[in-house]
């Protein structure tokens, strides 16, 4: 995503090699737009899981379904938006990762992680799936609004 560019989106196939995609392209914004490389790695490891999470969990695979991948600079912000075309989630339900009885388990801990690298995590359903809101405030020389080049 070129700095002069405010918002780019993918439409995704519902398969493994979205997942890696995802996080290829995350890390490729982030660098342009001139995050430090510790907070590259934290917003292509939330895009990663929040990827997961939608082809796995959201559109189980399912070929006829697509996922929704969108990069908006807003401002201060980064705004990463995550949608699937499955049958939603009860986010009552999922488990806590830190929970003794859960530390173990080899599932789970994806938007445990993204809470933990992002500063904003918003998970609501829509009327076709669920939609994953990941904002990471720029700071450094990029929030200044200075645009870099490609």
């Amino acid at each position: 995503m070129a700095m002069t560019e405010q918002r780019v989106s993918y439409t995704l196939d519902s398969s493994l090699e979205t997942i890696d995609n995802a996080e290829a392209k995350a890390t490729r914004v982030a660098t342009e737009l001139g995050f430090p490389d510790d907070e590259i790695m934290q917003i292509s490891m939330a895009v990663r899981e929040g990827a997961v999470n939608a082809v796995l969990h959201g559109n189980a695979y399912a070929p006829d379904k697509k996922v929704t991948l969108a990069f908006e600079r807003a401002g201060g912000d980064l705004i990463i938006t995550i949608r699937d075309q499955g049958r939603g989630m009860d986010l009552s339900k999922i488990p806590n990762p830190l929970a003794p009885e859960n530390l173990l388990k080899t599932s789970g801990r994806g938007i445990f992680l993204m809470r933990s690298f992002m500063d904003v995590v918003e998970i609501r359903p829509t009327a076709t799936g669920t939609e994953l809101k990941l904002i990471k405030h720029v700071h450094g020389p990029t929030a200044g609004g200075k645009e870099a080049s490609q």
